[in-house]
């Protein structure tokens, strides 16, 4: 909970209908296996305590005063569990028959939250034993207790006042306005569901998105439980098919058609993160819900969740293709629309035999075809210097030639060496000097080819290169267009390789295979042995790090420590704790630092919900201090 976590349980029983004290006794098992788990949230399905399928048996008052001792019995058995337990239960009050979710906690009855809208359709005929609860919560005297009754109760934890949990029952959720949207809105972080939905052809996937949509809508937690074996089967079927979910994520699903209990971590901190950032998602300020405090300790949350290592990149091959095409789509579609508008006559793509130019000119390429141009017209320039090993160069030009541009070599050795001799730098001393004048004299070259053509230039640059700032300043830096820019470097290899799987062309795939062997380089040290001598990764870090680390600070706002715990467990096996430390504190510190950079860059297109465009999604100040991320950080070595 430390890190904002939480974890949560939906428990499926075993029950037999109408027999109380055998459902109690299952009840109370698997709250003890949930706290023995440590879950500080478990859910149980509607009126679990007597079977939901009792018919016309809740109209009997002895299944009635039976089902209030067993809620009292359960909720006593919940006095040293650190939990707060959710469970249905059929509830007199008033002379009138309510279907209640209990929230149990350290003992007590903490609020009985009525369902509000009850099915009397097709197989459902709820209203002949059940009467809707009240519009508005208000407190009913329970054994001697005064006890919140009614809709839409704020369960919220004295330890952690950002979780706060409010439940609804079953049919509440598929109908056009659940009671979860104002809980919400009063500031509900987790939404919890107690639930008996029959299983029939096609619902488990109608239900699974139906969840999922309502804690994307609501950007909650969302954890559902379902009645399941043990129900009648007079003329129904149900299959415990619970979930747990968070903001449209699935996090854990059970497997319909037996009975057991799920667990997952929620991520509260990534919640409101989230709500910060989503201007259109607005809390009440009209305050109307009741608020009832419950405890349960805070602790670190062990994590069961898994968090991918390429957070970019879809683990689903199927997927994965279908991402790749639409990125490529949006890319080109970008640079087509910039193309028409400025009537470039020409595109020059500055090409290396690297991943990034390999892209843009892919990129390149299919814009022309969609505006119906010759790809004659799209140059191509390869520009040798010291660095450029022949592996590289080879593939540049075959490259060019496959996909049917215009291939033209600009050797600009002996301009740079002249460049040198101008600003009095002496060739032996391969400092930053050294390199960033080859790559603005690549610039230039470019430009200039751009303005004798009547064309411009396409950016190579992606986006983890922008983050660490891993561009010379207005040298590759610079374009008039970066199709490439809010592209990580881990997707650029899928969507190079993907380019390779799917094109007809065998050399060109057979060039493109070899352009995703090579490592990344900026080729701006002479090789040795006619071999790569400067690669990136050695230089700046690991690139599946470092986009790991960008995806999880921009994308929801995760302070450094808690990055460093996810990617500990990430990438447990491949980097060690040292080293991901080392290569979290250069990420900070150069995601400040070179943030100039990103302050004055092209256009270009966004593709992903993480971009760094200082017209959109990441406003920031080229001066800000990183003071306090870098903090936040050594207290993981203080910690040792």
């Amino acid at each position: 909970m430390n890190q904002g976590f939480v974890k949560a349980a939906a428990a499926t029983p075993d029950i037999r209908v109408a027999d109380v004290k055998y459902n109690t006794e299952k009840i109370c098992e698997a709250i003890e296996a949930a706290a023995g788990e440590k879950a500080k949230i478990v859910v149980f399905p509607e009126l679990c305590v007597t079977g939901y399928t009792c018919g016309d048996l809740f109209t009997q008052d002895v299944l009635l005063r039976d089902a209030r001792a067993a809620l009292l019995k359960i909720a006593d058995f919940t006095a040293d569990k650190d939990i707060l337990a959710f469970v249905g239960v059929p509830l007199s009050v008033d002379g009138e028959l309510y279907n209640v979710a209990a929230a149990l906690n350290r003992g007590e009855i903490l609020g009985l939250t009525t369902k509000t809208f009850l099915p009397n359709y097709a197989e459902f005929y709820e209203m002949r034993q059940f009467t809707p609860g009240p519009e508005k919560a208000r407190e009913i005297l329970f054994e001697g207790k005064r006890v919140p009754f009614g809709p839409q109760i704020l369960f919220q934890a004295s330890s952690m006042e950002e979780l706060i949990v409010s439940a609804e029952i079953c049919e509440d959720v598929w109908s056009p306005i659940p009671p979860s949207i104002q809980a919400a809105m009063e500031g509900a972080t987790v939404i919890v569901n107690c639930s008996a939905s029959d299983e029939t052809i096609g619902k488990d996937r109608y239900r699974r998105e139906l969840i999922a949509g309502q804690s994307a809508r609501l950007i909650a937690g969302y954890v559902y439980a379902n009645a399941g074996e043990g129900e009648s089967t007079t003329d129904l079927v149900f299959g415990g098919h619970n979930l747990i979910t968070e903001n449209g994520a699935v996090l854990s699903e059970a497997k319909r058609f037996r009975n057991d209990i799920i667990y997952s971590e929620i991520d509260i901190y990534r919640l409101l993160g989230e709500r910060r950032k989503n201007t259109t998602f607005k809390t009440s300020e009209d305050r109307k819900l009741i608020r009832v405090p419950f405890y349960i300790e805070r602790e670190k949350t062990v994590l069961t969740r898994h968090f991918p290592k390429q957070p970019f990149v879809p683990a689903n091959e199927e997927e994965r293709a279908r991402r790749c095409e639409e990125i490529l789509t949006i890319q080109a579609m970008g640079l087509k629309k910039r193309i028409a508008h400025t009537h470039a006559k020409s595109a020059v793509v500055g090409i290396s035999g690297g991943l990034d130019s390999t892209l843009a000119l892919i990129v390149t390429a299919r814009a022309f075809e969609m505006l119906g141009r010759d790809k004659k017209d799209i140059t191509a320039v390869t520009m040798p210097c010291f660095g450029t090993t022949d592996r590289t160069y080879q593939n540049a030009c075959k490259m060019a030639v496959q996909l049917g541009a215009e291939l033209m070599e600009v050797r600009i050795a002996d301009a740079v060496s002249v460049h040198f001799r101008d600003i009095g730098h002496d060739p032996g001393d391969h400092s930053v000097t050294y390199e960033n004048s080859q790559a603005r004299e690549r610039t230039q070259v470019l430009m200039d080819i751009a303005n004798e053509r009547g064309g411009m230039v396409i950016g190579t640059g992606d986006m983890s290169e922008l983050a660490l700032g891993w561009a010379t300043y207005n040298g590759d830096h610079m374009s008039m267009y970066g199709v490439n820019a809010s592209v990580p470097k881990t997707l650029v290899r899928h969507l190079v390789k993907y380019a390779a799987d799917v094109t007809p062309d065998e050399q060109l795939k057979a060039v493109l295979y070899d352009v995703l062997d090579t490592p990344v380089s900026p080729e701006l040290l002479p090789p040795k042995d006619g071999n790569i001598a400067q690669k990136t990764e050695d230089l700046v870090g690991p690139y599946e790090l470092h986009d790991f680390f960008l995806y999880y600070m921009v994308r929801f706002g995760y302070e450094p420590s808690k990055i460093f715990r996810l990617a500990e467990e990430t990438f447990v096996g491949s980097y060690d704790k040292a080293t991901i430390l080392k290569w979290l504190e250069i990420f900070c510190r150069r995601f400040f630092s070179q943030q100039f950079k990103r302050s004055c860059l092209p256009d270009g297109p966004k593709v992903g919900t993480v971009a760094l465009s200082p017209r959109g999604d990441w406003r920031m100040p080229s001066d800000a201090c990183a003071a306090v991320w870098l903090n936040d950080l050594e207290q993981i070595a203080l910690a040792d």
